[in-house]
């Protein structure tokens, strides 16, 4: 298994899996231009995608969809009403367009979606399974519901939200109280502290990977995210050495998981 966090943030969000011989991204956020730059970096050319799963339509998951669905006739799978309420819906050619409601298959991949509460029309995130590996994304979340608490059980791998910090994004005085007030609600944005109680409640196999996904700019820093959940994770009992491994993503950057479960990030310039 390989999973490459190509963008993650309010700027975009994009992430490369391969299980087997099957390649997939979750979410196109970012410009097909900027996708295939950072593919080839890690190996991978555009071509050899086989799909692209949205999570919802809000822009910075879908900007780069035109241009893959034009110039690469790449599929896309998400949820009948996510495809409704995309700006850009009437420029993406039908065949490209597939509907799901729960499960699916995409080549050696067997793919869950699971329901998330955010403010879209009917967001998802995905649980991907081979061979006894699994693969579990979720950003965008309100607060973790029982369903998603549920999906993330027994993963290898987890891409987690860990959008803010509560104290900062409550002193921010460039944010007006009706934005602070979405962000904190049960269909806005994880904090730091319910992403890592979500990692203690999780189900766990001996060993998990887990990049913390989607850090706000203004509300959040990598090294706070990162101890926050550490400290409340550890203090619960998990040993981060042993059984759990995490890392933070940024917008900017590539950061890699690759066969041998090593993370590297690598600029994508």
């Amino acid at each position: 298994m390989r999973v490459s966090v190509l963008a993650s943030g309010s700027s975009g969000n994009a992430t490369f899996i391969q299980m087997g011989e099957t390649k997939l991204l979750v979410d196109a956020g970012i410009s097909a231009r900027r996708i295939k730059k950072s593919l080839a970096e890690i190996g991978v050319a555009i071509e050899e995608l086989q799909g692209i799963l949205i999570t919802h339509e809000h822009r910075d998951h879908i900007n780069g969809l035109v241009t893959l669905t034009k110039k690469y006739q790449l599929p896309i799978y998400s949820r009948a009403n996510t495809f409704r309420q995309m700006y850009c819906r009437d420029l993406l050619a039908d065949h490209c367009c597939n509907a799901i409601v729960d499960c699916l298959a995409i080549g050696d991949i067997r793919i869950e979606s699971f329901s998330i509460s955010h403010d879209a029309a009917d967001p998802v995130g995905y649980s991907l399974y081979r061979q006894g590996l699994k693969c579990t994304v979720a950003t965008d979340l309100g607060f973790v519901t029982t369903g998603v608490q549920k999906a993330l059980d027994d993963s290898d791998v987890v891409v987690l939200e860990a959008n803010h910090d509560v104290d900062l994004l409550q002193q921010n005085p460039a944010y007006p109280q009706t934005l602070k007030q979405r962000i904190l609600s049960n269909r806005g944005h994880l904090s730091n502290q319910d992403a890592a109680w979500a990692l203690v409640k999780m189900r766990k196999k001996k060993q998990c990977k887990v990049l913390l996904a989607h850090l706000s700019d203004e509300n959040n820093k990598p090294d706070l995210a990162y101890d926050t959940i550490c400290k409340i994770v550890s203090k619960q009992g998990c040993d981060l050495i042993a059984n759990m491994d995490i890392k933070v993503t940024k917008p900017d950057e590539t950061v890699s998981l690759d066969d041998g479960y090593n993370l590297r990030s690598e600029g994508v310039g």
